[in-house]
């Protein structure tokens, strides 16, 4: 399988093995985690533009539920949040590699992806979210969940892993995924129990969905 894509400005693309892996991971399991996965040098752009819009103020809190069930819960959900808009070269180096990513998918596992969407999210220190899954079955829009960790260097004590739970028990705590910069985590968005542990540093990330056109009798699905 040939994944890899060119991308402009000198930045590598995508490691077929790694994408093989990934594919593997989603069948065998329902996730999977890469190391160094994207492009350090892409990953050092995005976390840059992520700390100038926190400093100009351009991030919003980040809410559960969707459209008129959207409420915001700092005792479940402590980041804040700013969705890609392609305004940035770095933000069009990343979805790009995303669309080539979903084409690959869609060649390996037919699952009719239609679109990405994603969002930076900032988590300051204190800040998790709490277990849960990203899309409810039998209503599942979002059918691939990502997150691109951006920050580098991340030190031994600085807790914001993503913790990972069974399928089957979603008690049951099955990996923990560390926040660094590069590491690419990739899960079924209405099977995988997930949640953010606290963080005790400023945590950057973005978190993105594969998403399937489920619009039916002139109501458009997907909808932010």
């Amino acid at each position: 399988m040939n994944a890899t894509l060119m991308v402009p400005g000198g930045l590598s693309g995508l490691d077929g093995n790694a994408v093989s892996q990934l594919v593997d991971g989603l069948v065998e399991q329902g996730w999977f985690a890469g190391e160094r996965f994207i492009d350090t040098t892409l990953c050092r752009s995005l976390h840059d533009e992520l700390q100038r819009l926190s400093a100009n103020q351009a991030l919003s809190e980040a809410g559960i539920g969707r459209g008129d069930q959207h409420r915001l819960r700092r005792d479940i959900r402590g980041d804040a949040i700013h969705w890609l808009d392609r305004e940035s070269q770095a933000q069009r180096h990343y979805l790009a590699l995303m669309a080539e990513l979903q084409q690959q998918i869609n060649r390996a596992l037919y699952l009719g992806l239609f679109e990405f969407e994603a969002h930076f999210a900032e988590y300051p220190p204190g800040a998790f979210y709490k277990r849960h899954v990203d899309s409810f079955q039998g209503r599942a829009n979002r059918v691939i969940s990502t997150v691109l960790y951006l920050n580098p260097d991340w030190p031994d004590d600085g807790g914001g892993e993503m913790a990972v739970y069974a399928e089957d028990d979603e008690t049951r705590e099955v990996a923990r995924v560390r926040p660094e910069a590069g590491t690419f985590m990739c899960f079924l968005s209405d099977r995988i129990p997930h949640a953010v542990l606290p963080t005790r540093y400023p945590r950057a990330s973005i978190a993105g969905w594969f998403r399937r056109n489920a619009s039916l009798g002139g109501r458009i699905d997907p909808a932010r």
